[in-house]
């Protein structure tokens, strides 16, 4: 297999910033000097990209990075790419580089879950009184996720303790083990259960999912589906060994990997959805967002009135009959 020509970088660091404002002046000037698309969060607590570029462009990335005493040991998960994932270059100052919504933040540098290898990870998933809980949210859940893996039900992180604290008898003497992308959500997740004793134990995947599918000897193994991605490609796999599909089609409840979003900018809600039923369902995700004042799929055919409650007719036609 030929290498691609670009690549896309994933990386986190829990690291003190004194002054995050100048340092994502100065660090957007540096990615737009190299070439870099794509988007930096910066705080107090440290950094959080993804950034996408040529071979060049990302190694002269991380090689400034690392003679930088506080970024040298950043773990950094690396993917293949055809082009740029991103159209745009931000780096951005935050209050926090992950948002748990917490009044009391966790620091990861003080209090966090037992890293464990993707190995280690493997093989405790499959011991017995074990519980795994995905940190993402639920769309990302949906298109892929380690086979047995807990589904909490938020549509954001920050959404998370709360969602733990209304089944907390469910974890009372588990062994709890718990996963995100690429590892920066757990670094907080992990240390708030610690913090608030959830369960007889708590580790974190080591580099989230994007570690776990480059591992040579897990080889992605008990994941089931893709993973979700912030960037244009939306899903790329992980298990090297099988591929089993567990995304759902919104409209048919077909098996589906493919993410499009409402085509009501007001609602933009993600849906897994075939190329085939784009069309026919209007790309939106109930009748008020087909009649949305503004619904792009509408705009992009330049539909009447009419022609938008002629669709919704037949739609309705379509689903009486399932």
């Amino acid at each position: 297999m030929t290498q691609k020509d670009y690549r896309v970088l994933l990386y986190y660091k829990y690291i003190t910033i004194e002054d995050p404002v100048a340092f994502a002046e100065e660090h957007l000037a540096l990615c737009k000097e190299i070439g870099l698309l794509g988007r930096i969060l910066v705080g107090n607590e440290g950094i959080n990209g993804t950034v996408s570029g040529t071979i060049e462009q990302t190694e002269a990335y991380m090689n400034h990075m690392k003679t930088d005493a506080r970024f040298s040991d950043i773990m950094w998960k690396i993917d293949e790419a055809e082009g740029h994932t991103f159209k745009k270059m931000h780096v951005r100052p935050r209050r926090e580089i992950v948002h748990l919504g917490l009044e009391d933040d966790i620091n990861p540098l003080e209090i966090t879950g037992d890293y464990l290898s993707p190995k280690e990870f493997m093989e405790q998933m499959q011991e017995d009184n074990t519980v795994i809980i995905d940190a993402r949210n639920d769309y990302e859940y949906d298109l892929g996720h380690f086979r047995g893996a807990v589904r909490p039900d938020i549509e954001n992180f920050r959404d998370l303790p709360a969602w733990m604290e209304a089944h907390k008898e469910d974890f009372a003497d588990k062994k709890i083990l718990t996963y995100c992308t690429g590892g920066i959500r757990c670094e907080k997740f992990s240390g708030w259960l610690k913090r608030e004793g959830y369960g007889k134990s708590v580790g974190q995947l080591h580099g989230g999912i994007a570690t776990y599918a480059k591992d040579p000897e897990v080889k992605g193994q008990l994941w089931d589906g893709q993973m979700f991605v912030f960037d244009r490609r939306r899903s790329v796999p992980i298990n090297q060994v099988e591929h089993v599909v567990v995304g759902k089609d919104y409209f048919t409840g077909e098996p589906s990997e493919r993410y499009t979003n409402c085509a009501n900018p007001e609602c933009h809600k993600l849906m897994l959805c075939e190329e085939k039923h784009e069309a026919f369902y209007m790309r939106s995700c109930s009748d008020e967002c087909r009649r949305a004042p503004r619904n792009f799929f509408v705009e992009e055919h330049g539909w009447s009135k009419e022609q938008v409650e002629e669709q919704i007719a037949k739609i309705a036609e379509a689903q009486k009959s399932k």
